[in-house]
């Protein structure tokens, strides 16, 4: 992974593991084992999707603007493309899912992906 994108990218995914595991406890407690479960679907499918869109963005060519924007629509095409497939495979091969724990996982761990653009490289 590029050198720029791998402190805040890994920043966040350490942010999205915290926030999954969390989750999976308060699910847990909330709906058995089968929550938990689905509360870590969630947060795994939000962090694979964002380490595969950060990985396109990487490799992407920025020697202008235009490249940039092509990088980073790609970057966001893979990550809706691979979010939505695990999210569908998750759902449909699942039966004991308990979807508002892996849907909350999820978005708020995507919620966190967006603020790797805030973290520093220091």
């Amino acid at each position: 992974m590029h050198r720029r994108l791998r402190k805040p990218v890994l920043t966040v995914l350490k942010w999205q593991l915290l926030t999954t595991m969390a989750l999976a406890l308060v699910s847990a407690f909330v709906s058995g084992r089968h929550g938990a479960v689905s509360a870590l679907a969630g947060g795994a499918i939000s962090m694979a999707a964002g380490l595969a869109a950060a990985l396109v963005a990487s490799l992407g060519n920025a020697r202008s603007a235009a490249s940039v924007l092509g990088s980073a629509l790609r970057a966001e095409a893979v990550k809706l493309a691979l979010g939505v497939t695990l999210l569908w495979l998750v759902l449909t091969n699942y039966s004991d899912a308990v979807v508002g724990a892996l849907v909350a996982s999820f978005v708020l761990t995507l919620l966190i992906f967006g603020m790797a653009f805030f973290v520093h490289e220091y």
